[in-house]
């Protein structure tokens, strides 16, 4: 009868049917291959895999079943990428050739009794850059974000508190709320993945809770009178669910708005005193931009450089435009091309300082600036010396009249009249197309 029957054909009735081998129930998926795309995170040393939400899961498990700890994890700005890079490093070398061995119980009697547990920490420097370089990459995807944001005229929210409809920009409806409602979640440049912070909050209303202490409602209208009479219409500061939607807490590495804020407190309660009465301003001792001279004012340093080198720094402001921003990216621009010897304008470099300002002042190269695009980048906002206090005594006569015209203005609008010209003049533009040609170069 089995003669009859073809290798693959179905089994005649009456047959029992066999299983050949163990069968299992399926568990948590396996990454065999690891792709950023997927949306679970593998082990470092094994197949096991957690979805990025159960990140604590996963460090409890390499804890546990490998011994490893991962030191301040809070301060990977992307833990899936760093996980995937060491899972990678620790294939091609030992793990003791990365982590420190912390070995616990040591004054046991036997050696079975000790575990040898291994800290992965930024004090390893090939971890500190990793870290950094995710911190990095992390903020320029944001400000690409909040780029895109800025510019966007098919924006299209409701007003959380009276259903009004917006369209067009973000701005429009941000400061809709903080006129109208007294609602300010903050200035719409410094937010970022603003349909998502919105929906969260509205999430929030929906729930009848309370946007600032939390506390839940049992209606609508109580819920209204408590934020309107407790001036609760602002959110929890506290709350870290809303830290992503803020561009301040991408820009330091490792640290929050909390944290950063309150460094600036603490200098400010540090320097603050009491009695103002005797208040006496130092004067500020200014170097000049090539050689070694120093005033105690601007004035005097500026009439030196004129008279003693042919540069005359308020008659090129005032000639070109130059607002605060340019102006400090000039000054740092000439600071370092007089530190390399090198001539701003025929770009030849010299043996000395010396030779370099003969030649500059000779050749009447000192006079006039090279190309706007030479020195108008990113890259000069930078100090080229830490403490050059020149910076310190620029000044833009436009900044008190923003101040003036802005004083009641609840949240500052977008002004996306003319989106090309904006996006033309940029800063972030710059800075995203500079960090773009140096990786491509790279």
């Amino acid at each position: 009868m089995a003669a009859s029957r073809g290798a693959g054909g179905p089994a005649e009735e009456g047959d029992t049917e066999c299983i050949l081998e163990p069968l299992s129930l399926p568990e948590r998926p396996l990454c065999v291959a690891p792709v950023e795309s997927s949306p679970y995170v593998p082990c470092i040393f094994c197949e096991e895999c957690y979805l990025l939400a159960e990140q604590n899961q996963l460090l409890k498990h390499m804890i546990i079943e490998h011994k490893l700890v991962i030191a301040d994890v809070k301060l990977v700005a992307d833990f899936k990428r760093y996980i995937l890079y060491w899972k990678r490093r620790f294939a091609e070398q030992p793990i003791t050739d990365f982590c420190s061995v912390i070995r616990t119980n040591s004054q046991a009697p036997l050696a079975e009794e000790q575990d040898n547990y291994f800290l992965l920490c930024d004090v390893l420097p090939e971890d500190r850059l990793l870290r950094e370089q995710l911190q990095q990459k992390r903020l320029r995807e944001i400000l690409e974000q909040q780029q895109q944001e800025r510019y966007d005229t098919s924006f299209h929210s409701m007003c959380m508190f009276c259903d009004q409809e917006f369209t067009g920009n973000r701005s429009v409806l941000l400061n809709h709320m903080a006129r109208e409602h007294a609602f300010n979640i903050g200035l719409p440049d410094n937010i970022v993945n603003c349909n998502e912070f919105l929906s969260v909050l509205q999430e929030k209303l929906d729930k009848l809770q309370c946007l600032y202490c939390e506390k839940v409602f049992r209606d609508k209208n109580t819920l209204k009178d408590h934020m309107r009479k407790k001036q609760h219409r602002r959110i929890n500061a506290k709350n870290k669910e809303y830290d992503k939607f803020y561009i301040i807490n991408y820009l330091e590495f490792g640290k929050s708005w909390e944290e950063v804020q309150s460094e600036d407190d603490r200098e400010l309660l540090d320097n603050l005193e009491e009695d103002w009465s005797d208040w006496e301003e130092h004067p500020v001792c200014a170097v000049c931009l090539f050689c070694e001279q120093q005033e105690n004012t601007t004035e005097k340093l500026y009439l030196h450089m004129q008279k003693s080198h042919g540069f005359d720094f308020p008659k090129i402001k005032s000639d070109h435009g130059l607002n605060f921003y340019q102006q400090v990216k000039l000054v740092n621009f000439i600071r370092r091309e007089i530190h390399h010897c090198r001539c701003y304008n025929c770009k030849e470099k010299f043996q000395s300082k010396g030779e370099l300002i003969t030649h500059m002042e000779e050749t009447k190269h000192i006079t006039f600036l090279p190309a706007k695009s030479t020195w108008d980048q990113p890259q000069y906002y930078f100090p080229t010396y830490e403490n050059d206090s020149l910076l310190c005594t620029l000044s833009d006569s436009e900044d008190l009249i923003t101040e003036d015209q802005s004083e009641d203005v609840p949240v500052v609008s977008e002004d996306v009249s003319s989106l090309k010209a904006l996006k033309k003049s940029s800063v972030l533009n710059q800075l995203l197309y500079e960090e773009n040609k140096s990786q491509e170069e790279f």
